[in-house]
């Protein structure tokens, strides 16, 4: 039975743009603290950037669990809502992984994609504008640029989209555990016969590296697809909706849009700054105590679950003057947008390199860009384990 002393996430947030106030009284008062999941169970809820920012590069936690049919459930997702792994093998599986990975994501790949990726956006700002306002932003821009720059990368038909969109949209299902898990395995399976295609015909893309890299990597056919599932799904569902509210926090804060667009080369930090603003959805990163950890005044046991809630600690006043303010030109801005330590998003050159050509070019092409409806008529994906906007109307 659920008790109701506990707080449940997700929490009631204020506005769109804004994270939940309960959080901050989390960070003043128990930094650390027992909350129930979306799924009911029990985790700890990390809110404080000093303790977030430790224990992302805590040995002592990961995401397997040494009993995971007694785990805490996050939520009814397949991806992140509960353990995956074996504790035994999961530093020298995930080591193995990032080794393998770490080609596809260098800064020689990144450099090279680097100028393609300003012209998709120029392109389809063209179309933007070829269209009559007002628009749906979300559907012209922050998710076709996304999508093609991982079809590109990994060597995934774009005339797909629309199949893997439908099944990664499943796979973040937060309340059917069964679709979501089926979602899942059909993204997997599209992978599986896709591998087979590319190792008769191999291109330049990451897909093929990875059939190349098969008698180094130990990896048989069916744990690439998986592999290259879980970066088609990360690789674009996350920038979907950073893109959603950069522009979003651009339109909020007019002065920062005109600084930006007087001084394009804010745009470096004007990225940085919305990637430590931007709270497409509650909750935090999955984790599980493989040791007993003493911190902050709490001893998380072995097997508990941990929530590191990186908005949150993006907006922890002890870590970010005016933390709630906007400000493009934030220096130093030390955010946890991906993480910290071993498990750093790999995937993170990436992202900047699309948000930075967005933002490079969006407010040069479109400076008179203004919200179509009132912020409070945009609706959140509070289904969705990424979350995000469901549409963004504009008009210029």
């Amino acid at each position: 039975m659920i008790t109701p002393e506990l707080p449940q996430l997700p929490f009631p947030r204020r506005d769109i743009l804004d994270v939940a106030p309960l959080y901050r009284t989390l960070q003043d008062t128990a930094p650390i603290s027992p909350v129930r999941t979306p799924a009911g169970d029990v985790a700890w809820l990390v809110t404080r950037h000093a303790e977030a920012k430790t224990l992302f590069a805590d040995p002592r936690l990961g995401r397997s669990h040494p009993n995971p049919s007694q785990a805490a459930r996050i939520s009814d997702a397949a991806l992140l809502g509960g353990p995956m792994g074996d504790p035994a093998t999961e530093v020298a599986d995930h080591t193995r992984m990032r080794r393998l990975l770490t080609p596809a994501f260098s800064a020689r790949r990144m450099h090279t994609l680097g100028a393609h990726v300003a012209d998709m956006v120029e392109d389809l700002l063209d179309q933007l504008a070829e269209q009559t306002p007002p628009a749906d932003l979300h559907e012209a821009l922050s998710f076709k640029l996304p999508v093609l720059v991982i079809c590109e990368l990994l060597g995934v038909p774009y005339a797909d989209r629309d199949r893997f969109r439908v099944w990664s949209s499943g796979a973040a299902g937060l309340t059917d555990r069964a679709a979501a898990s089926a979602a899942l395995g059909q993204l997997v399976a599209y992978m599986h016969e896709l591998i087979a295609r590319k190792r008769v015909e191999p291109g330049e893309d990451v897909i093929s590296d990875l059939i190349a890299a098969q008698n180094q990597s130990h990896y048989g056919d069916q744990q690439k697809a998986a592999l290259a599932a879980g970066l088609l799904f990360a690789g674009h569902e996350t920038t979907v909706a950073r893109i959603d509210y950069g522009t979003l926090l651009l339109l909020t804060y007019p002065d920062q849009r005109d600084a930006l667009c007087h001084d394009p080369a804010l745009v470096d930090s004007a990225v940085e700054e919305i990637l430590r603003m931007a709270a497409p959805s509650g909750g935090g990163l999955p984790r599980y105590a493989q040791a007993d950890i003493d911190i902050a005044g709490v001893t998380i046991r072995t097997g508990d679950a941990v929530l590191l809630a990186g908005a949150a600690a993006n907006r922890d006043p002890a870590a970010f003057p005016d933390p709630d303010r906007f400000d493009i030109t934030r220096n130093p801005n030390p955010h946890l947008a991906f993480g910290h330590g071993p498990r750093f998003c790999i995937g993170a050159s990436l992202a900047r390199l699309e948000l930075h050509a967005v933002f490079a070019a969006l407010p040069q092409r479109f400076p008179s860009l203004q919200l179509a409806v009132p912020l409070d008529q945009l609706e959140l994906r509070t289904d969705l384990l990424t979350g995000g906007l469901t549409a963004l109307s504009v008009t210029w």
